[in-house]
Order: C-alpha cells, then sequence, then structure tokens
C-alpha cells in the first residue's frame, strides 16, 4: 500500500507534465504562424455601420478595388533631369504585371516646379504588402547622385506598419522572458525556480497563441499585430504572478511542516481561490471589449480572455505537478525547512519579534532560516508597523499626492493622431510623404470618395470642389460620361492636406455636415476610414470603461461578500489611474514630445490597469479576510501586509516589467500603453496597495467588511481599538 502512495506522488505530477509537454508540442508551433492570419488593413476593423464600410461596398462597382497605390516620389535640388526620369521608368518598369503588382503603372510625373517627380504604383490589396515593397524599394535603391527617391502612400505605409511588427512573437519572447528571468532569480536566489516558472508562462503562451491562431485561421476573430503583441505580454505577466503568489504560499508552508507534498496541497488550496478570482476579474473585465463597435478592440476581448485563462490552467496544474516532482530541492541552494519542530510549535503557535508583527504560524523567535521567514518578510514588517503606527496620517498623505499627480490628468490628449505618428524613429513612407508634401497636393494619389444619387453629382462637385481643404472634385468618368451604378456616381476628391493627418480628417468631417443635405450620400476613402477609426475609438472608450468598473465591482462584492471593501478598492484603483494618466501628460507632452495619443490609448492602458491592478488587491484583501477571521481587522490585515507584501510587490514588478518590452516594438501606441501600465502598475503596487488600501483598512476597522457580520464579529465597531500601535503579545 506505501508503495502504491509513493508511486502515486510522483505519476499523477509526471502525467500533468506530460500532457502540458504535449500542449506545447502541438500548440507551440501554431504561435510562430500567427503573423499568417494578423491584418494590417484599418478597414477590416470598423463596423458595417460605418459610413466608410458602406462606401468601401459600393466602390468596388465604380473602380478596381483590388489595388491600393504606392507613390514613388524623387527630388533633386536643382530641378529633376532627363537621366532622372529614366532611372525612374528604368527601374519601375520590370515591376509592371509583376506578382502583387498591378498591369501598368502611371507615367513619372512632374511637379509645377520641376523639383520633383510621383509616380503612382498598384500594390496588391491581398493583404501582403510588405514584400512588393521591398521589391520596389530594392529596385530604386541606386539612383543617380544628387537624386532623393522614397517609396511612400497608403501600401507603403502598411508595409512599414507590417514590418514593425515582423518578428514580434521572438523579439518579444526574448525580451519578456529575460526581463522575468533576471527578476525571478533576484526574487528567489534559484537558479531551478525561475526557469520552472519561465517554462510554465511559456507553456501558457504556447497553448493561448495556439487556440488563437485556430480562431483568426477560421475568421472568428480579427487579430492585428498590436493584439498579439499584448497576448504576449499579457499571458508572461499574469502566468509569473499566478506563479509568485503560488510559490510564495508554497514556501510560507515548506517554513511550517515537514512533509513538503502536504505543504503543496495546502498552499494550492489556500491560493487557488485568490488565483481563480484574480483569473476571473481580468477575464471578464477584458471582455467588456466585446461592448467595442471597433473589431479589432472587440477582438482583443477573446484573445486576451485567452491568455488569462491559458496562464490560470499552466499556474494551477503544471506548475503545482512540477513543484511536487522537485519537492523541497525547487528551492535550492535555499530549500526552507520548518523553523521549530511540530512539538515546539503546539506550544508557541506564535508572537510578534522586536521588529514588527509576523504571522503567529511561524515562531516570533525562532532560528528559522531565512527561507522560512525570508527577508522580505522583514521588510514588510517594518512596512506594516509603519503603517499601523499612523494609519490616518498614512493615507492622508499618500491621497494627497495622488490626487496632485491625477490633477493633470485632464491635459492627457487622446484625440487621436496622424497615421504618419504612428512610427517612431525613422520610417521611409513618412519621409517619403513629407517630400511628396512640399511639392503636390498632398491628396493626390490617396483620394476621398464621394458616393451619390445621380442628380446630385453635379452640385456636389461644384459645391464641394470649392470648399475648404478640397483642391478639386470631379466624378469618375468612362467614355465621355459618368460612370452610374444604380443610379448611383462616385465623385473623386482630392484633398490638399495630407490625407493621413488630423487636418485632412477635419475636412472630411466638414464635407460630411455639408452633405447632411444630400439625401444617401456617403464619404469613404483612407481619410475617412481614419475618421471613422478614431469617432469609434472615442465611442468604445466611453462605452467599455464605465462596463468594466461595474464588472469588477460586482465581482468584487461576490468575492469578499462586501459593499464597502469593493467600493474602497475601486476608488483607489481608479484613482491610481488617473495619476498615471497625469504623469503620462507631463511626460507625453513634454520631455517626450509626443504628439498626443490615439482614443484606444487610454481605453487599454484602463482596461489592463483596472483588470490586473485590482488582482493585487484580491490577493491582499482575501488574506486579510481570511486573518480577520482568527485575529480580527487590525491583525488580519497586518498579517496580511506582511505575509503577501514581498510577493505582490514582486508581481507588480515582473508585470511592469513584462509590459515595458511592448516599447520595443517601434509603434507610438504601443509605446504609450507600455508606459501607461508599466508605470500604473508599480504605483497601484508600491504605493496604493502597499500604504492606501491598508491603511484605510486599518482606519475604517471592521465596517470594511460591512455588511458581512461573521468577519471579526467580535471587534469593537469604531475604529478606535485599532489605532494603537503594534503591540508584543
Amino acid at each position: 500500500m506505501t508503495g502504491t502512495r509513493s508511486t502515486a506522488r510522483w505519476l499523477l505530477p509526471a502525467i500533468a507534465v506530460l500532457v502540458w509537454l504535449g500542449i506545447g508540442g502541438v500548440a507551440g508551433p501554431l504561435s510562430g504562424k500567427l503573423s499568417q492570419v494578423t491584418t494590417t488593413e484599418a478597414s477590416a476593423f470598423l463596423p458595417a455601420s460605418a459610413e466608410s464600410t458602406k462606401v468601401a461596398d459600393e466602390l468596388p462597382a465604380f473602380t478596381d478595388t483590388g489595388f491600393f497605390p504606392a507613390i514613388v516620389v524623387a527630388v533633386r535640388d536643382g530641378g529633376i533631369t532627363e537621366p532622372d526620369r529614366e532611372f525612374l521608368r528604368a527601374a519601375t518598369r520590370p515591376l509592371a504585371g509583376a506578382e502583387g503588382f498591378g498591369p501598368a503603372f502611371s507615367p513619372v510625373l512632374p511637379s509645377s516646379d520641376d523639383a520633383a517627380t510621383q509616380q503612382f504604383v498598384p500594390i496588391s490589396t491581398d493583404g501582403r504588402p510588405r514584400p512588393r515593397i521591398e521589391k520596389l524599394r530594392e529596385a530604386l535603391a541606386d539612383p543617380p547622385a544628387g537624386l532623393t527617391v522614397a517609396v511612400t502612400g497608403p501600401a507603403a505605409q502598411a508595409a512599414d506598419l507590417s514590418g514593425a511588427f515582423a518578428g514580434i512573437d521572438g523579439l518579444l519572447l526574448l525580451v519578456a522572458g529575460t526581463l522575468v528571468l533576471i527578476i525571478l532569480i533576484v526574487v528567489y536566489r534559484s537558479p531551478i525556480l525561475p526557469i520552472v516558472v519561465l517554462i510554465s508562462a511559456i507553456l501558457a503562451l504556447a497553448l493561448a497563441s495556439g487556440l488563437v491562431y485556430v480562431l483568426a485561421d477560421a475568421g472568428a476573430i480579427e487579430l492585428n499585430g498590436q493584439s498579439q503583441g499584448i497576448l504576449f505580454i499579457l499571458v508572461f505577466g499574469a502566468a509569473t504572478d499566478y506563479a509568485l503568489l503560488l510559490v510564495a504560499r508554497y514556501r510560507e508552508h515548506l517554513g511550517e511542516q515537514d512533509d513538503a507534498r502536504a505543504a503543496l496541497v495546502s498552499a494550492w488550496r489556500a491560493t487557488l481561490p485568490a488565483i481563480a478570482a484574480s483569473a476571473g476579474t481580468v477575464i471578464l473585465g477584458v471582455l467588456c471589449l466585446l461592448l467595442s463597435d471597433l473589431n479589432s478592440n472587440r477582438s482583443l476581448g477573446p484573445i486576451a480572455a485567452l491568455g488569462i485563462a491559458a496562464s490560470f490552467l499552466a499556474s494551477v496544474t503544471f506548475l503545482p505537478a512540477v513543484l511536487a516532482l522537485l519537492g523541497r530541492g525547487a528551492f535550492w541552494p535555499r530549500r526552507p525547512h520548518p523553523a521549530v519542530d511540530p512539538a515546539e510549535k503546539d506550544t508557541n503557535p506564535g508572537g510578534a519579534p522586536a521588529d514588527g508583527p509576523t504571522d503567529p504560524r511561524i515562531g516570533a523567535h525562532s532560528d528559522a532560516p531565512a527561507a522560512a521567514t525570508g527577508s522580505a518578510h522583514r521588510i514588510w514588517q517594518r512596512v506594516a508597523a509603519f503603517v499601523a503606527a499612523a494609519p490616518r496620517t498614512i493615507w492622508l498623505v499618500t491621497l494627497a499626492v495622488l490626487v496632485t499627480g491625477a490633477a493633470f490628468a485632464p491635459m492627457f490628449r487622446s484625440d487621436g493622431v496622424a497615421v504618419n505618428d504612428f512610427f517612431l524613429g525613422e520610417v521611409e513612407s513618412v519621409q517619403g510623404a513629407e517630400l511628396h508634401a512640399r511639392h503636390f497636393d498632398a491628396g493626390v494619389g490617396s483620394p476621398t470618395w464621394i458616393i451619390a444619387d445621380e442628380h446630385w453629382a453635379e452640385w456636389i462637385v461644384r459645391h464641394e470642389g470649392e470648399a475648404p481643404g478640397v483642391a478639386g472634385a470631379a466624378a469618375l468618368e468612362r467614355d465621355g460620361g459618368p460612370v452610374v451604378r444604380d443610379g448611383r456616381v462616385a465623385i473623386q476628391v482630392t484633398l490638399t492636406d495630407d490625407p493621413d493627418s488630423l487636418a485632412a480628417q477635419a475636412t472630411v468631417e466638414r464635407l460630411r455636415e455639408d452633405l447632411s443635405r444630400v439625401p444617401h450620400a456617403l464619404i469613404g476613402g483612407a481619410t475617412a476610414v481614419d475618421l471613422d477609426t478614431r469617432l469609434a475609438a472615442e465611442h468604445d472608450r466611453n462605452l467599455v470603461i464605465p462596463a468594466v468598473l461595474l464588472v469588477v465591482f460586482a465581482v468584487l462584492v461576490l468575492l469578499l461578500r462586501s459593499f464597502a471593501a469593493p467600493a474602497l478598492l475601486l476608488a483607489t484603483t481608479v484613482l491610481s489611474f488617473a495619476t498615471t494618466l497625469g504623469i503620462a501628460a507631463l511626460l507625453f507632452n513634454g520631455p517626450f514630445g509626443f504628439p498626443g495619443a490615439d482614443p484606444t490609448v487610454p481605453l487599454f492602458a484602463f482596461v489592463f490597469l483596472v483588470a490586473l491592478g485590482i488582482d493585487y488587491n484580491i490577493f491582499l484583501m482575501t488574506r486579510a479576510r481570511e486573518e480577520a477571521r482568527r485575529h480580527g481587522t487590525r491583525k488580519g490585515m497586518i498579517i496580511a501586509l506582511t505575509s503577501t507584501g514581498g510577493v505582490i510587490s514582486a508581481a507588480g514588478i515582473v508585470l511592469a516589467a513584462t509590459f515595458s518590452a511592448l516599447a520595443v516594438i517601434p509603434l507610438l501606441f504601443l509605446a504609450q500603453v507600455a508606459f501607461l501600465v508599466a508605470a500604473g502598475v508599480l504605483i497601484d503596487t508600491l504605493i496604493v496597495r502597499s500604504l492606501l488600501v491598508p491603511a484605510l483598512t486599518l482606519d475604517v476597522g471592521r465596517r470594511i467588511w460591512w455588511p458581512d457580520p461573521t468577519v471579526d464579529p467580535d471587534r469593537p465597531a469604531g475604529p478606535a481599538a485599532d489605532l494603537r500601535a503594534p503591540h508584543r503579545e
């Protein structure tokens, strides 16, 4: 019988490990194929109700929409020469009709000052512009001396955007994995545990990526590079956070029990509710993105939810299985052991050391090794003692600091940026657009389209062709007459501003307002797509943020069985977010010199900060509630802060580090989201959860659990008895 139990002790964990390795073997290769099912077309993310989407549906009846233009712009200070023109014609001629290129290119067209030329090269809209643009740029790579050549236009921008995400899976995996490994080595001071946790995160990522690939390949969700990057970072951060919580509780129990397997089981049971609640909160929070109009935002909801679910499963199955097989050896060379023998523990159940309170299950004056009590515990004992000595003063001062930062939040500009500002660093399509705008009408090559009933065509051309911001308007013609389809005509409008600029979007807004009197008139095109995307993002921001707050509050009420604690936790988390926005506004508008932010930046930052930031409050308050039932609210919070302070701080640093890895992708959107989430998590972890929430809880006292009368039932109703400094028992 003993042999059977001994076999079961390693057989079941070994089977679990093998199952996960099998999942990794099947799903892992699919993660490398995610780039094959991503799209960079902004129009694909708009809802069917968007005006530009309706135009895109009608436009194929008038003109070939299977291609979009790249613009070859050439500039010479002294004026374009005939050899320059011949070079341009000879370089591009062999590509006409090649795979991915249109059958014919435009002539090399001169500017009015003869200092520049432009040539329109049609590129297939099959979703793979990058290799075609690379081939075009290679053909133009050796121009005559003094001639500057650049490839710009919608196709080139799409190619450069695709290039920014090139190798995203390997790059983010390397950067995030390295950061997590370094932090875990510092936290655990062991070469084994960091590797185990890292493998757990990688397997979770493989599972999530495989599921996302299957759904995207089937057309069930829209996947773009931004969502792919966020998925990678989210899984790494969440899986590591859950692992830190489990391992910390496991090490704590190893310091109390001789049987490593029993310690693991008790630690797993103790942490499972908190980890499950955390994962459930994040999943429900990100699923609020399903309310979005933008398909890209809506698809990120299930993508992120799958990532969190995979992180949860790996952390509560694979990781415990490996820990069961390794036993105390996982912590080598600092294996934790009971501080005292079991008999002595029975007669000396607890007490507080001279430097502050500690968990009563650990002997106050034992000779426990650092692995059992830990230097982190000693640090957080001092923090807990500091907070408990004057909680009201601490929360008032902390609140004042956070409110000061939050006062700058209205300065955060999130009303959109020009497409050319999406990129960080030097990008050829942006440089080419600047050259093109100096010598040509900026809207040439990327027209705005108006589709209207035939009898309105003449009035629209005459009226809108002279509108501010419009260089000209003309109905699409064939054989000397307008092209009419089902009584509708297409009118091509050339804008004076760069079609990717906010000024061009403002012109489209004015045109729509002017044409509101014209029944069934629709305005579309690339600029209109950018405008509709921005407006949809603003709608999503204003709808999803309140929904996330309601969902998170409901989850906290169910978890803590209280209304007071959830309200306090949610208020402090929102304050943390506002403070982060205020700090970001000062930095983005000042030293960083950012031109603004897309409306989805604060939306994504809010969703992840609230959903993930509330995790740490869940970890803290579920432990406080557990301890308050035995020791009262005051001592329960002190024990909770002491025992969870180290692991939650480490988890926050890991999450901040992993999200900061998004900044390696040279795109403004991701750099801003990376900063907001990383800074917000650190503020929430090191200030809000370490000082503000514990101090408020100590000041409010047992009323924090209202209306649940079963928590701390014998404590005084007011906070007065809870305000004494910590004392030895």
